[in-house]
């Protein structure tokens, strides 16, 4: 399996979280709507929204944030540098330990390491190997989670119908590795499966008591095997990860059976998957995304923190890499650093997952800095924000002032700078309440160069977090060109001139959507579309053309970041597809 197949199979897994009947319920959203109107005052990180209960598992995993994910490694298949990333080195956990991080989750898979039939050897070599990197990360006072990760979609997912087999190797597959950690220091924890599921089952309830009986022999082979084990702290999951509310209970529920005060309960939170994936009109990070969030974490608050049960927020981010564009990244530092706010109030510990899209692990380098150092400044505080990280100045038009919203979070505004030089409040500016207007002689002098594209970058200042940027960019409405291709290989030639694209829409002649995700009109970014700003092309994926009614014209209306709108008209004909502006 290729490295991008792996990527497109973990990314199924987590929309998965979704709820289904939600999807069902949602409407296409206006592209711009603002979740950050009004001020919400922040909270020192001392300072606690509910008082924390303290006992020795919350408090250990309390100082377990922040923690780090060494995705697509140990876990990859067939081995270790599968999936694109470097062997795990001391070095690694040394970088990650001087950039903050407490705890990192080392998800392992040890199915292609292991023998299929009893006894389920594992090869002591790869038992060998993970604990030496187990071991890089504890000698740096790291806390470590260890866990049985892709073995869950390999071969325990089919228990409904080998039950005996699964349990039989599911219990020697922990019995081998808690032997061989049982005198671990005990900042290693062990967590049982990762995002177990079941096929074949007539629905949750079975999945849940699948569930039960591998989380309670997972809690009987560890703590009867001695040494540190007997009170090593444990990590138990819900069905799929899920931060479904049903399932956190029936997970608290099946934990209370095992009177063992050293469990710890983890989920996994991508976010609201219309926003995670930009479908359906939701490229902003808007109310109801937000609120997807807070109901989350209050959910893990209600059922587990606040009744002493610590969670480990195993993973979190977005079903889209940072790197792709698919989620704009305002929106994108807007959700991160919700993300650590929700976790500071619910006394919850997050773990980024990282596959290698945040930091090179060749380099010990992260990819974005900039995105890095708002996430880790999150942990500790917000920032300000505002409505938007990007104005839009026409070329070919008169330059107008333009307002913002700034949302202060707590934090007092002190100014606007460009790289070293203050613009001056009244001249070059005016802020009133939340509104900040950036007058229209000065964005007329911020793109004096004419050029399409970023002309200017922009740092809003405030009294505490990091200053808020905003990129001043130059642009005229794209102009889109008539194509021919393939309904495996179709490019509209696109004139972006400084524009960025938002989204896609996509309808039949009656209103109907037309693509893959026919219950919105709005096709998923990436997945049916995608800009090549470079090549100066819109591409429709095979994906998209081929769930083309054939011979039915399709009106497609290309969404721009600065409010532009573009249409332009496909129709597929047996393998040929036909573009046409008009």
């Amino acid at each position: 399996m290729t490295h991008d197949l792996t990527r497109a199979r973990h990314r199924a897994g987590k929309a998965g979280l979704a709820t289904t009947a939600a999807l069902l319920l949602l409407a296409p959203a206006t592209l711009g709507t603002d979740a950050f109107a009004a001020e919400r005052a922040t909270p020192p990180a001392s300072t606690d929204a509910t008082p924390m209960v303290h006992n020795r598992a919350m408090d250990a995993v309390a100082q377990m944030q922040p923690s780090w994910n060494m995705g697509n490694s140990l876990d990859a298949i067939p081995d270790e540098t599968s999936w694109g990333n470097p062997p795990a080195t001391k070095a690694l956990f040394d970088d990650i330990k001087s950039q903050g991080f407490h705890s990192v989750r080392i998800p392992v898979t040890w199915s292609n390491h292991q023998s299929a039939t009893a006894p389920y050897t594992i090869d002591p070599a790869y038992l060998a190997r993970v604990k030496q990197v187990v071991d890089f990360a504890l000698a740096d006072g790291l806390y470590v989670d260890m866990n049985v990760h892709h073995d869950s979609w390999q071969w325990i997912t089919n228990m409904p119908t080998q039950h005996d087999q699964v349990l039989a190797r599911f219990n020697a597959t922990w019995t081998q590795i808690a032997d061989t950690f049982r005198n671990e220091s005990d900042r290693l924890l062990f967590e049982s499966v990762n995002e177990p599921g079941f096929t074949n089952t007539t629905g949750d309830a079975q999945k849940m008591a699948l569930l039960d009986e591998l989380n309670n022999s997972f809690h009987s082979v560890v703590r009867q095997s001695g040494g540190k084990n007997g009170t090593r702290l444990l990590i138990l999951p819900p069905v799929g990860s899920s931060p479904d509310q049903t399932l956190m209970e029936h997970l608290a529920a099946d934990m209370a059976t095992l009177h063992d005060p050293n469990l710890v309960a983890t989920v996994h939170y991508y976010g609201f998957w219309p926003f995670s994936v930009n479908i359906a009109g939701f490229t902003t990070f808007n109310a109801q995304t937000q609120q997807d969030l807070t109901d989350a974490f209050n959910r893990m608050r209600d059922i587990f923190t606040s009744k002493g049960i610590p969670v480990y927020l195993g993973e979190y981010g977005l079903l889209s890499e940072p790197n792709s564009g698919i989620v704009e990244r305002g929106e994108m530092l807007k959700y991160y650093q919700e993300v650590a706010y929700q976790a500071r109030l619910d006394h919850v510990t997050t773990a980024l997952w990282d596959d290698g899209n945040f930091l090179d692990r060749n380099a010990l380098q992260w990819r974005d800095p900039a995105l890095y150092s708002w996430i880790r400044s999150s942990y500790r505080t917000e920032s300000g924000t505002a409505s938007t990280d990007q104005v839009f100045v026409p070329k070919s038009g008169p330059v107008n002032a333009q307002t913002l919203t700034l949302d202060l979070n707590g934090k007092g505004f002190q100014g606007i700078w460009q790289g070293g030089t203050r613009l001056v409040r009244g001249r070059d500016y005016a802020v009133s309440g939340n509104q900040l207007t950036l007058t229209a002689a000065e964005l007329a002098k911020l793109t004096g160069s004419g050029a399409y594209g970023v002309d200017s970058t922009l740092q809003v200042r405030f009294s505490g977090g990091l200053p808020w940027q905003i990129q001043v960019i130059t642009n005229d409405t794209p102009v889109l060109s008539a194509a021919t291709g393939t309904s495996t290989s179709f490019s509209l030639p696109t004139q972006f001139r400084g524009d960025r694209l938002a989204t896609m829409e996509a309808t039949y002649a009656d209103g109907t959507g037309a693509g893959p995700a026919s219950w919105t009109t709005y096709q998923e970014f990436g997945t049916s579309f995608s800009p090549d700003y470079t090549g100066g092309a819109l591409s429709l994926t095979s994906a998209f053309l081929s769930a083309l009614k054939d011979g039915a014209p399709v009106t497609l209306t290309f969404h721009f970041w600065s409010g532009a709108t573009v249409t332009y008209h496909v129709t597929k004909s047996g393998t040929s597809v036909t573009g046409t502006t008009s």
